[in-house]
């Protein structure tokens, strides 16, 4: 039997990643998508993320990061497993009461990180699992982007609940490839800044974990 999959939002994140991922994993169907947008043939279109909670299997969260937890505290609640995408919430506090929610009413929940399964990661941490570089004392990455005037996105809205800027978007996935290669963390020393004119959000940003594996 095929899972019946509802997605919410369909901008970026939905059209681009969720839907294909969806459509091409076996034993899943893209049932339905929450959009003012068009859909792909054979794909309901809806109005309200209610309407997602009565007859579907999974739900896919892929709207603007503020509705994040809101969104995934109503299909919990519903009783609906929810992948959300990252970041999963604006807050360590909200991340919390949310997984706690989710394990209390036992419905599961996890978060969107495709980058896990990028070439150049998957190859490192095999390089480091098996031996072949050693003890590694020092890890570094990072992402260069050029964009010198702003996009007039969500993404770009200030407010800690909008979970803006370039460290919500873009660091969630290094400092989850870190978490997966060296485990928990010890200490994070940060600096994040905001360089362009005119950005009202973090446009740059600089962090050194030390994980509890050393």
């Amino acid at each position: 039997m095929s899972l019946r999959v509802g997605l919410i939002g369909y901008g970026t994140a939905g059209a681009f990643f969720h839907a294909p991922l969806i459509t091409a994993t076996p034993g899943m169907t893209l049932r339905s998508v929450v959009t003012s947008r068009e859909v792909p043939d054979g794909v309901r279109r809806l109005d309200r993320p209610d309407q997602l909670w009565e007859d579907h299997d999974l739900v896919v969260i892929a709207s603007p990061n503020r509705t994040h937890v809101p969104l995934a505290t109503e299909a919990v609640l519903a009783g609906v497993p929810v992948v959300v995408d990252k970041p999963f919430a604006p807050s360590v506090a909200e991340a919390r009461e949310l997984t706690s929610l989710a394990s209390s009413r036992d419905v599961p929940i996890t978060i969107f990180q495709n980058r896990r399964w990028d070439g150049d990661f998957l190859t490192v941490k095999d390089l480091i699992r098996s031996g072949a570089l050693g003890r590694v004392h020092r890890f570094e990455s990072h992402f260069d982007r050029w964009r010198p005037t702003p996009k007039q996105t969500w993404k770009e809205l200030p407010g800690r609940e909008e979970a803006g800027g370039v460290l919500f978007d873009l660091g969630a996935h290094l400092i989850d490839q870190a978490l997966q290669l060296f485990g928990p963390v010890r200490s994070v020393y940060a600096e994040v800044n905001k360089q362009r004119d005119g950005v009202q959000v973090d446009d740059d940003f600089f962090l050194a974990l030390t994980h509890e594996s050393g």
